[in-house]
């Protein structure tokens, strides 16, 4: 059954024609992922669906009286409203039918004979209606929903519009999904999402009794989530009958299919136009009438012939060139018993963390962990509580932030960039047409710019300068498809060592040759990509599940065999223990020589004996702890 069909929709804004010919159909309970270039129209063609803009062209049907759910603009509560209100929003009618049963309730007591039987026939068919509508399960369903999206009590009880952008739209797509629309449109559900979130709502739209079309940029998602793939390209649309891999392997085979097809022809239209030149030459030499009859007859048919359209090979993309860098020490990073805390919020707690030179190092962990904490940290941003934090030798640090700004948006991009960096303007356009900055775009205030074209920008500044330790904050927020993959490409041939958070999972496989995640406050390290850390976290969580009740032997194989996989901070602390403890013994020998040598000075052997008492203490609790851990 045909849910959603669009056909030859044309949209305009102003004079530019954004939409030319889209022309695509969604069947029920299909999982269809919307892609293409920031700026090809996707949102706009969920608003036309959506009812919220209107086309210039074409039809758009939409089954009938199906519900569409789409998360899009974040409306204004009343300022008392708590996320727990607004999320009960989403049982509005089943709240109402619940209350009107709760009266009837009260006046049954009250009544008897043919207006008893009258009443409990009504009571009966809305307590149907109130189970068709799920009723009966609007607890288990917000609980489900509140468990995968992270929503905690204190979370549950946070005025709404105190909450931050990305906040809200979590909190939205909550509502919606908890809403159960019979379509489902999401614009970029994974944006603001912690990885552990994606993936359960990966697991959730599996499951989902309803039709589901997805705009996203993240391919990891886009391959588990979806069976169909809508491309917009220029305007019109191609269809994939497969997930994301499908219509990589697909789009390029007709490509070259295209292009054959398109050399094949260019091949046919010249030997035609060279027959028809020659006819006419003939036919002038000549004075024969026949062989201009027959030039103008193959002219006609050449006019008459379709032209393929010579495919688009290589759009244009992001080039870059990172300069080359001065090596750094082997440690480039490293944080000893790092404390922070915000208020009264404990954020790190006695962490420890070690960037290795070279390494492409994917930081993971949930939203509020710490990750950002971290990097600012490194930055010297913000100031740990307790703590040590050192840099490598020869360390030169380049950032981009998640939140990207510029000293003055008022300047336009080819002078913010050389403020930054001091080239003459020639070179400045060269650099800057690299980033898809050319022609008048770089006369374009970057105020206007978007999110995307903003981290171009700062990306281009960035890799100017002489860097060897990279720092990524969601690098890919902001980025479509065709720029996440040449930024990959770029970062891949980048010699220096790179630090990253991200959620993209298609970015952190590719990218990452290890993996530090933040659990409880602390640093657990995994030495692979991202598909080895998942391997490698399902099989603790299966351990978990299969022996609920090991005995001692094998609960300790299990710890031991964890503890293999968590970084060495375990024995990184045991070692700075062992430090301590042997700083303190000799601290106490030094103390013991002192007093022999000290004779019968009372005073000074009273002093000693206070501080050799006070080194005893420490060293007291530092073996035990030693002994703890050990």
């Amino acid at each position: 059954m045909i849910e959603i069909e669009l056909k030859e929709v044309e949209k305009y804004f102003g004079g530019n024609r954004i939409l030319s010919n889209i022309s695509f159909e969604v069947h029920n309970n299909e999982r269809v992922g919307l892609i293409g270039k920031n700026g090809s129209g996707k949102t706009t063609i969920f608003k036309i669906i959506a009812g919220m803009e209107n086309k210039d062209n074409g039809s758009v049907s939409i089954r009938k009286n199906s519900t569409i759910g789409y998360l899009e603009q974040i409306p204004d509560y009343p300022k008392h409203f708590k996320v727990i209100d607004v999320l009960k929003t989403a049982f509005r009618i089943q709240y109402e039918i619940n209350k009107e049963l709760k009266i009837i309730e009260v006046k049954m007591g009250s009544l008897n004979g043919n207006e008893l039987e009258r009443v409990l026939r009504k009571y009966g068919e809305l307590n149907e209606l109130y189970q068709a509508k799920g009723g009966y399960e609007i607890e288990e369903k917000m609980s489900k929903v509140c468990i995968g999206l992270k929503f905690e009590e204190e979370t549950l009880d946070r005025e709404f519009m105190t909450l931050s952008g990305g906040e809200k739209t979590i909190v939205m797509l909550g509502k919606i999904l908890l809403e159960n629309p019979e379509i489902l449109l999401l614009d970029e559900p994974s944006n603001h999402l912690d990885v552990a979130s994606i993936e359960w709502l990966e697991n959730y739209l599996k499951s989902y009794k309803g039709t589901v079309v997805i705009i996203s940029h993240d391919r990891y998602f886009l391959d588990r989530g979806v069976t169909k793939i809508v491309e917009i390209e220029e305007g019109e649309t191609s269809l994939y009958n497969g997930n994301y891999s499908y219509y990589v392997i697909e789009k390029q085979r007709r490509i070259f299919e295209e292009f054959e097809a398109y050399k094949d022809q260019q091949k046919k239209i010249k030997a035609m136009e060279k027959a028809i030149k020659r006819l006419r030459e003939w036919a002038t030499q000549g004075d024969n009438e026949k062989f201009f009859k027959r030039a103008e007859s193959m002219q006609k048919r050449l006019d008459k012939v379709e032209r393929v359209d010579k495919p688009l090979i290589n759009g244009a993309k992001i080039k870059l060139d990172f300069a080359k860098t001065d090596r750094s020490g082997t440690d480039v990073v490293r944080l000893k018993g790092m404390c922070k805390k915000f208020e009264d919020k404990k954020v790190l707690e006695d962490l420890y963390l070690d960037v290795r030179n070279s390494e492409s190092t994917a930081l993971l962990g949930s939203n509020g962990s710490g990750k950002s904490t971290i990097v600012k940290i490194i930055l010297g941003q913000v100031i740990p509580d307790k703590g040590e934090v050192k840099l490598g030798s020869n360390i030169k640090i380049g950032y981009l932030p998640q939140n990207i700004t510029f000293h003055n948006e008022e300047l336009n991009v080819l002078d913010v960039f050389r403020d930054e960096i001091t080239v003459s303007e020639g070179e400045a356009r060269g650099i800057l047409a690299k980033f898809l900055f050319y022609g008048e775009r770089v006369f374009k205030k970057v105020k206007n710019l978007s999110g995307g074209e903003k981290s171009r920008l700062k990306l281009c500044i960035l890799i100017q300068n002489d860097i060897n330790l990279l720092i990524l904050d969601e690098p890919t927020n902001h980025l479509d498809i065709d720029s996440r993959e040449r930024l990959e490409e770029s970062l891949l041939i980048f010699a220096g060592t790179i630090l990253f958070i991200s959620h993209d999972r298609f970015f952190i496989n590719k990218l990452a040759k290890r993996i530090l995640e933040i659990e409880d406050k602390k640093i657990i390290s995994y030495d692979g990509d991202y598909e080895y850390y998942r391997e490698k976290k399902n099989e603790f969580e299966r351990n978990k599940v299969e022996n609920p009740k090991e005995d001692k032997t094998n609960k300790q194989r299990s710890i031991e065999n964890h503890n293999k996989i968590v970084s060495n901070n375990k024995l990184k602390e045991v070692e700075t223990l062992e430090e301590t403890i042997q700083k303190l013994e000799k601290k106490f020998r030094d103390i013991d020589v002192e007093m022999n040598n000290s004779g019968r000075d009372y005073e000074k052997l009273v002093e000693l004996g206070k501080k050799k008492e006070k080194i005893q203490m420490e060293l007291d609790v530092n073996i035990e702890k030693w002994v703890e851990m050990e």
